[in-house]
């Protein structure tokens, strides 16, 4: 899942931002509301998981404004405020949780998996690495949140591996995916998985000796 996270204490920023990365999701943090309405307009997320009392512009009004332009993002509050006023007008502005600081990074996790159930969210981004993620529907590899460009086989080479994370790609299934039945031998196959292993900066797709491939879940 693709989140962007608005908190501006960076300590926690940090600890919240690694933790979502090493259980999958694809993570993107700002910790100024000018700065989140900035890459709002530019780029589509997932979910958004957003502290309330950060500089310039809040995360309430934010969210206000998103729903003002019928931009309806599945949202997590997580924040100090405890008043009930507050609690009160961020769910009348279309939140789906408020998680009251402070709080264990596995239960936020645990909120994300329950609004990803129940919103019948489409999982865009899957986390291949560290550093890796794919965008399933633009079809883009993306090292550091950065798109990379790749030549389409290889990029069906990816999308395939990633559909299929934790699972081996046997060569037939290359054959039928990327070359469309072709038949293509299975030295061929390997060269060009080769040829995408040397230009990734970390190696995740992990060769299965005489079966294929696969790309083990992060």
């Amino acid at each position: 899942m693709k989140i962007l996270l608005l908190e501006d204490d960076i300590m926690l920023n940090e600890a919240i931002t690694q933790y979502l990365i090493s259980v999958g999701h694809s993570i993107q943090s700002v910790k100024d509301g000018e700065d989140c309405v900035n890459v709002l307009n530019k780029e589509k997320f997932d979910l958004l998981v957003f502290d309330i009392n950060v500089p310039n512009i809040d995360g309430l009004s934010i969210l206000e404004d998103l729903h003002k332009q019928k931009r309806i993002i599945p949202t997590i509050f997580i924040s100090a405020l405890i008043d009930i006023e507050d609690i009160s007008r961020a769910f009348d502005l279309g939140c789906n949780d408020y998680l009251k600081k402070p709080f264990h990074l596995k239960e936020l996790n645990l909120r994300i998996d329950k609004i990803l159930k129940t919103s019948q969210i489409p999982m865009k981004h899957k986390r291949l690495s560290k550093s890796y993620s794919f965008n399933c529907e633009s079809l883009t590899l993306y090292f550091n949140n950065e798109p990379q460009i790749l030549p389409k086989r290889q990029l069906q080479i990816i999308e395939l591996l990633t559909n299929n994370r934790s699972l081996v790609c046997n060569y037939d299934m290359f054959r039928d995916y990327v070359w469309n039945d072709d038949y293509i031998d299975n030295a061929t196959i390997r060269a060009e998985v080769n040829r995408v292993k040397k230009v990734l900066k970390e190696d995740f797709i992990v060769n299965v000796r005489g079966i294929g491939y696969m790309v083990e879940r992060p």
